[in-house]
Protein backbone atom coordinates (compact mmCIF):
# COMPACT_ATOMS: atom_id res chain seq x y z
CA UNK A 1 0.00 0.00 0.00
CA UNK A 2 2.55 2.61 0.58
CA UNK A 3 4.48 1.74 -2.30
CA UNK A 4 1.27 2.50 -4.45
CA UNK A 5 0.60 5.60 -2.35
CA UNK A 6 4.30 6.63 -3.06
CA UNK A 7 3.96 6.01 -6.95
CA UNK A 8 0.65 7.93 -6.96
CA UNK A 9 2.61 10.85 -5.39
CA UNK A 10 5.51 10.77 -8.13
CA UNK A 11 2.77 10.55 -10.71
CA UNK A 12 1.08 13.54 -9.66
CA UNK A 13 4.55 15.60 -9.22
CA UNK A 14 5.16 14.71 -13.04
CA UNK A 15 1.81 15.57 -13.86
CA UNK A 16 2.21 19.27 -11.76
CA UNK A 17 5.31 20.00 -13.45
CA UNK A 18 3.67 19.08 -16.82
CA UNK A 19 1.08 21.61 -16.39
CA UNK A 20 3.64 24.32 -15.42
CA UNK A 21 5.14 23.96 -18.38
CA UNK A 22 8.26 22.47 -16.78
CA UNK A 23 8.99 19.87 -19.07
CA UNK A 24 11.93 20.67 -21.56
CA UNK A 25 11.36 21.05 -25.22
CA UNK A 26 13.34 20.61 -27.94
CA UNK A 27 13.80 24.48 -29.68
CA UNK A 28 15.92 22.44 -32.45
CA UNK A 29 14.58 19.25 -34.64
CA UNK A 30 17.51 18.31 -35.64
CA UNK A 31 16.11 18.50 -39.69
CA UNK A 32 15.42 22.00 -40.39
CA UNK A 33 15.13 25.48 -38.97
CA UNK A 34 11.29 25.19 -38.12
CA UNK A 35 11.01 27.44 -35.15
CA UNK A 36 13.79 29.55 -35.31
CA UNK A 37 14.32 32.82 -37.86
CA UNK A 38 17.52 34.08 -39.63
CA UNK A 39 18.63 37.89 -39.16
CA UNK A 40 21.40 39.17 -41.59
CA UNK A 41 23.20 37.39 -44.73
CA UNK A 42 25.38 34.80 -42.35
CA UNK A 43 24.90 31.21 -42.96
CA UNK A 44 22.83 29.20 -41.07
CA UNK A 45 22.10 25.53 -41.52
CA UNK A 46 21.75 21.53 -40.70
CA UNK A 47 24.08 19.13 -41.60
CA UNK A 48 24.31 15.95 -40.40
CA UNK A 49 21.77 16.68 -37.44
CA UNK A 50 23.32 19.36 -36.05
CA UNK A 51 22.95 23.47 -36.22
CA UNK A 52 25.96 25.30 -37.99
CA UNK A 53 26.65 28.95 -37.96
CA UNK A 54 29.33 29.67 -40.40
CA UNK A 55 30.45 33.64 -41.31
CA UNK A 56 29.32 34.48 -44.90
CA UNK A 57 30.94 36.57 -47.47
CA UNK A 58 29.93 39.83 -45.86
CA UNK A 59 31.44 39.07 -42.43
CA UNK A 60 29.02 40.86 -40.83
CA UNK A 61 26.63 40.17 -37.59
CA UNK A 62 24.20 37.71 -37.90
CA UNK A 63 21.27 35.97 -35.57
CA UNK A 64 19.48 33.04 -35.61
CA UNK A 65 16.34 33.74 -33.11
CA UNK A 66 13.34 31.58 -32.01
CA UNK A 67 9.73 32.44 -33.41
CA UNK A 68 8.75 31.98 -29.72
CA UNK A 69 9.64 34.34 -26.14
CA UNK A 70 10.56 32.84 -23.10
CA UNK A 71 11.10 34.27 -19.62
CA UNK A 72 11.66 32.43 -16.55
CA UNK A 73 13.70 29.14 -18.06
CA UNK A 74 16.67 26.64 -17.71
CA UNK A 75 18.44 26.33 -21.20
CA UNK A 76 21.12 23.72 -22.05
CA UNK A 77 22.66 23.64 -25.61
CA UNK A 78 26.09 22.26 -26.70
CA UNK A 79 28.23 23.79 -28.92
CA UNK A 80 31.69 23.11 -31.04
CA UNK A 81 33.79 25.97 -31.84
CA UNK A 82 35.50 24.69 -35.42
CA UNK A 83 37.10 27.99 -36.17
CA UNK A 84 37.30 31.31 -34.44
CA UNK A 85 34.18 30.15 -32.48
CA UNK A 86 32.99 34.24 -31.46
CA UNK A 87 29.51 33.24 -31.13
CA UNK A 88 26.92 33.75 -27.95
CA UNK A 89 23.05 32.71 -26.57
CA UNK A 90 20.95 35.77 -26.68
CA UNK A 91 17.68 35.89 -24.17
CA UNK A 92 15.15 38.35 -23.29
CA UNK A 93 16.24 39.93 -26.56
CA UNK A 94 14.46 41.28 -29.56
CA UNK A 95 15.56 41.90 -32.94
CA UNK A 96 15.24 44.59 -35.88
CA UNK A 97 17.35 43.57 -38.52
CA UNK A 98 20.37 42.65 -36.93
CA UNK A 99 20.02 44.83 -34.59
CA UNK A 100 19.52 43.17 -31.51
CA UNK A 101 18.10 44.23 -27.78
CA UNK A 102 19.16 41.84 -25.01
CA UNK A 103 21.62 39.56 -23.05
CA UNK A 104 24.25 37.47 -24.20
CA UNK A 105 25.75 34.50 -22.46
CA UNK A 106 29.12 34.71 -24.18
CA UNK A 107 30.53 31.88 -26.41
CA UNK A 108 34.14 32.83 -27.43
CA UNK A 109 37.85 31.25 -27.85
CA UNK A 110 39.73 30.70 -24.93
CA UNK A 111 40.76 33.64 -22.51
CA UNK A 112 37.62 35.99 -23.85
CA UNK A 113 35.02 35.54 -20.97
CA UNK A 114 32.34 32.17 -22.10
CA UNK A 115 29.87 31.91 -19.86
CA UNK A 116 29.69 35.97 -19.23
CA UNK A 117 26.71 38.03 -19.71
CA UNK A 118 26.92 41.02 -22.03
CA UNK A 119 23.98 43.78 -22.67
CA UNK A 120 23.79 44.39 -26.62
CA UNK A 121 23.19 48.47 -27.20
CA UNK A 122 23.47 48.94 -23.55
CA UNK A 123 25.45 48.37 -20.58
CA UNK A 124 28.30 46.05 -22.09
CA UNK A 125 29.80 43.65 -20.22
CA UNK A 126 27.52 42.98 -16.49
CA UNK A 127 29.61 40.23 -15.52
CA UNK A 128 33.14 38.18 -16.31
CA UNK A 129 34.03 34.83 -15.49
CA UNK A 130 36.69 34.40 -13.29
CA UNK A 131 39.92 34.01 -15.25
CA UNK A 132 40.46 30.20 -14.00
CA UNK A 133 36.64 29.37 -14.91
CA UNK A 134 38.18 29.69 -18.41
CA UNK A 135 39.72 26.55 -18.02
CA UNK A 136 36.17 24.69 -18.76
CA UNK A 137 36.40 25.68 -21.78
CA UNK A 138 37.32 23.04 -24.10
CA UNK A 139 38.14 24.71 -27.98
CA UNK A 140 37.40 22.50 -31.00
CA UNK A 141 35.36 19.60 -29.02
CA UNK A 142 31.88 19.65 -27.55
CA UNK A 143 30.45 21.66 -24.49
CA UNK A 144 27.48 22.09 -22.74
CA UNK A 145 26.67 25.15 -21.73
CA UNK A 146 23.34 25.91 -19.20
CA UNK A 147 21.96 28.95 -18.88
CA UNK A 148 19.17 29.14 -15.88
CA UNK A 149 17.47 32.58 -15.99
CA UNK A 150 14.63 32.98 -13.12
CA UNK A 151 13.16 36.48 -11.87
CA UNK A 152 16.33 39.18 -11.63
CA UNK A 153 18.61 36.12 -11.33
CA UNK A 154 21.13 34.53 -14.36
CA UNK A 155 23.30 31.69 -13.54
CA UNK A 156 25.41 30.13 -16.10
CA UNK A 157 27.24 26.31 -16.05
CA UNK A 158 29.91 25.41 -18.80
CA UNK A 159 30.51 21.82 -18.99
CA UNK A 160 29.70 22.09 -15.46
CA UNK A 161 31.42 24.46 -13.87
CA UNK A 162 29.25 27.52 -12.69
CA UNK A 163 30.61 30.56 -14.23
CA UNK A 164 28.67 33.41 -13.27
CA UNK A 165 25.84 34.68 -11.18
CA UNK A 166 24.14 37.82 -11.54
CA UNK A 167 21.37 39.71 -10.06
CA UNK A 168 20.09 42.40 -12.56
CA UNK A 169 16.27 44.57 -11.90
CA UNK A 170 15.90 45.06 -15.94
CA UNK A 171 16.56 40.91 -17.15
CA UNK A 172 13.81 40.47 -14.63
CA UNK A 173 11.59 42.96 -16.14
CA UNK A 174 11.71 41.56 -19.43
CA UNK A 175 11.34 38.55 -21.34
CA UNK A 176 12.19 37.86 -25.09
CA UNK A 177 13.40 35.68 -27.78
CA UNK A 178 16.44 33.19 -27.41
CA UNK A 179 18.82 33.82 -30.25
CA UNK A 180 22.40 32.31 -31.73
CA UNK A 181 24.89 34.76 -32.66
CA UNK A 182 27.92 34.88 -35.18
CA UNK A 183 30.03 37.66 -34.67
CA UNK A 184 31.41 40.53 -37.09
CA UNK A 185 34.72 39.86 -38.70
CA UNK A 186 34.31 36.65 -40.44
CA UNK A 187 36.20 33.63 -40.01
CA UNK A 188 33.27 31.84 -37.72
CA UNK A 189 32.38 28.58 -37.71
CA UNK A 190 30.35 26.43 -34.71
CA UNK A 191 28.29 23.90 -34.37
CA UNK A 192 25.21 23.32 -32.20
CA UNK A 193 22.88 20.39 -31.10
CA UNK A 194 20.24 19.46 -28.30
CA UNK A 195 18.70 22.82 -27.85
CA UNK A 196 16.55 22.58 -25.02
CA UNK A 197 14.46 24.68 -22.71
CA UNK A 198 12.40 24.02 -19.90
CA UNK A 199 9.74 26.64 -18.77
CA UNK A 200 10.24 27.80 -14.64
CA UNK A 201 7.50 28.76 -12.60
CA UNK A 202 7.56 32.43 -11.59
Amino acid sequence: MKTKLMMLAAIALLSAGTAFGQKAQKLFNGKNLDGWKIHGTEKWYVDNGELICESGPDKEYGYLATDKTFKDFELTVEFKQEANGNSGVFFHSSLEGTKIAGWQAEVAPPGQHSGGIYESYGRGWLIKPEAEKDKALKMGEWNKMKIVVKGNQVTTWLNGQEMITLNDEKIGAKDGQIALQIHSGGGIKVRWKNIKVKALKS
